[in-house]
């Protein structure tokens, strides 16, 4: 039960008011960005972003077509095994702004990959809005044009985020009790 979840995070970072809040704010900095385009995709790299994207795009006002590209670098714990591997990302992009939507930029793989590949297949532009940035784990030097907030190396789960497919439904962002991931 979600009870249960709720006493295996250690505090909240974000509770659903400021979620709310960053969403809003990510949404109307993108609309800004993207003023003027008419062929505009969002792709959100599941499953982690899943929540903050579907709250995003609806808080936007720019009209765009969404996609959903799965993107894991982990096996099942919490340890990336490096390169990404990549799935459903064989979508039209020539001569589009895509938006890719993040829920962490951790080591920056997966975002400086999906960028390399959308540019290399002709996008206009390539923006990347993330619900986090967590520069201290930076491998590439990559970042999000966009992050609603920045956080110290932390395990932080809800809101989409997960510790081995759980706590993804927990409707605020909290850090995970090192007891539970034996972190």
């Amino acid at each position: 039960d979600k009870m249960g979840m709720d006493g295996d995070v250690e505090r909240v970072i974000l509770d659903e008011e400021q979620i709310k809040e960053k969403v809003k704010g990510a949404a109307k900095w993108l609309d800004n960005r993207l003023k003027g385009a008419d062929d505009a995709v969002a792709v959100c790299i599941l499953r982690g972003a899943a929540f903050f994207f579907c709250d995003l795009v609806r808080a936007m006002k720019t009209p765009l077509t969404v996609e959903f590209v799965r993107a894991s670098s982990y096996g099942n714990g919490s340890k990336s095994t490096g390169k990404p591997t990549l799935s459903g990302d064989n979508f039209p992009v020539e001569g589009r702004d895509v938006v890719l939507v993040e829920d962490i930029v951790d080591s920056g793989r997966t975002l400086s990959l999906l960028r390399e590949i959308f540019l290399g297949r002709g996008a206009k532009s390539v923006t990347t809005v993330a619900l986090f940035d967590k520069p201290s784990r930076r491998v590439e030097k990559v970042c999000a044009d966009y992050a609603c907030a920045e956080i110290d190396d932390l395990f932080i789960v809800g809101y989409g985020l997960d510790y081995a497919q759980r706590y993804r439904t927990l409707p605020y962002v909290g850090v995970l009790k090192k007891s539970v991931y034996g972190g």
